[in-house]
């Protein structure tokens, strides 16, 4: 028996077969039991990141009467084998999720959206300074014929207002050389007349106003055609200071001439100084002058630096510095539109501020450039 043990292979066989299969069997329960271990690991895992609304939709159990609360959330956690600690329900006003910002009291981020909006819109800038109104492109058809309209209005009732000017010219000239206060009040009726029918223009803070006898240096912005139209209606007979082409437009120009307003050649430096000249003999004769200190109209409506010419005039010769505030102007007639005149809820505003005196300049210029800025600014 021994010998046929050792000579025979079946026996041999047989037993590496039983001991290959039983290595297979034990390699697979390892495997499993890695399995295993992965599954718990990842489900723990999970149960980190997902929000307890997630996993109340996900389990069924949980959105029953009987399953809310810590007690319920516990067994929950027992039920899927995680810990307990792992799925506590988050506290009352916090937001879960897997990056730390999300922990922020709830609405943070929507004050911090209000806070962005309500300082970019206090930043916004000012109309008159925005430069350009919405719809600002859209000119309609009203807008064009209201303007048509007004120019022949106001050139039908020049003729015979300038043919009258032309009656009295030389008498006022010889008893009222430089103020020419008939001429003057013609102007006035002509302008209130013309803008009358078009669009209203209010004056306020009339009281400000120094007397005819009492001579002033008037400083306004400007940013419109109607800019002069506007302040005649104050009732001073100032003197304004113009460029030489628009002395000879018809009638209009040489209705400037007779009234004795002043020329200027703008790229003249001998003409600058000729008309800071005669403006300061004006003011010796007991006569006003109008300055708009930026020099030219505003391209797009916003203030511009003012110079200091005029505030040199005033100081030199100690008289009163009256600003005055044009509100709407650009609204209602753009600069570069002429041609369109569009109807501005509370029409034209003339606001006249209290006069100022000092014989320092450059102090008259920038409480004169605050002054209107603000105002501006505060009807905007």
């Amino acid at each position: 028996m021994g010998i046929r043990s050792r000579c025979d292979p079946i026996g041999g066989d047989v037993i590496l077969l039983l001991l290959s299969r039983l290595g297979s069997a034990q390699q697979q329960t390892r495997s499993a039991d890695r399995t295993s271990t992965m599954n718990a690991t990842m489900t723990a895992s999970v149960s980190l990141r997902v929000p307890a609304g997630i996993r109340a939709r996900a389990n069924p159990a949980a959105r029953s009467p009987a399953a809310t609360g810590p007690v319920a959330m516990a067994t929950g956690s027992r039920q899927m084998g995680s810990p307990i600690a792992l799925r506590t329900r988050p506290a009352a006003g916090l937001r879960v999720g897997s990056h730390p910002a999300a922990l922020k009291p709830a609405g943070s981020r929507a004050r911090c959206v209000e806070t962005r909006a309500s300082a970019s819109s206090a930043a916004a800038p000012t109309p008159d300074d925005a430069s350009k109104p919405a719809g600002d492109d859209k000119v309609g058809f009203f807008a064009f014929l209201r303007a048509q309209c007004f120019y022949l209005f106001t050139f039908i009732l020049a003729l015979p207002l300038f043919a009258s000017m032309v009656v009295m010219f030389p008498f006022v000239y010889f008893t009222d050389k430089y103020r020419r206060n008939a001429l003057s009040f013609v102007n006035d009726v002509w302008a209130t007349v013309s803008t009358s029918l078009f669009t209203p223009i209010e004056v306020i803070g009339r009281e400000n106003l120094p007397s005819v006898e009492t001579p002033a240096v008037y400083v306004a912005n400007h940013a419109s055609y109607l800019d002069i139209y506007s302040l005649f209606h104050l009732r001073r007979p100032f003197k304004f200071i113009s460029k030489v082409s628009n002395f000879i437009i018809p009638i209009i120009g040489w209705s400037m001439y007779l009234t004795g307003h002043i020329a200027l050649k703008r790229t003249d430096r001998k003409s600058q100084m000729k008309t800071l000249k005669d403006c300061r003999m004006l003011l010796q004769n007991d006569c006003s002058v109008l300055f708009f200190p930026e020099g030219t109209r505003s391209v797009d409506g916003t203030m511009a630096d003012f110079k200091k010419g005029a505030f040199s005039v005033a100081a030199k010769e100690n008289a009163l510095v009256v600003p005055v505030t044009l509100v709407n102007c650009s609204k209602v007639m753009k600069n570069g539109r002429e041609w369109a005149m569009r109807s501005v809820p509370g029409g034209i505003k003339v606001v006249v501020h209290p006069p100022i005196q000092s014989t320092d300049a450059q102090e008259l210029c920038d409480k004169s450039y605050n002054t209107i800025k603000e105002t501006l600014v505060q009807y905007s």
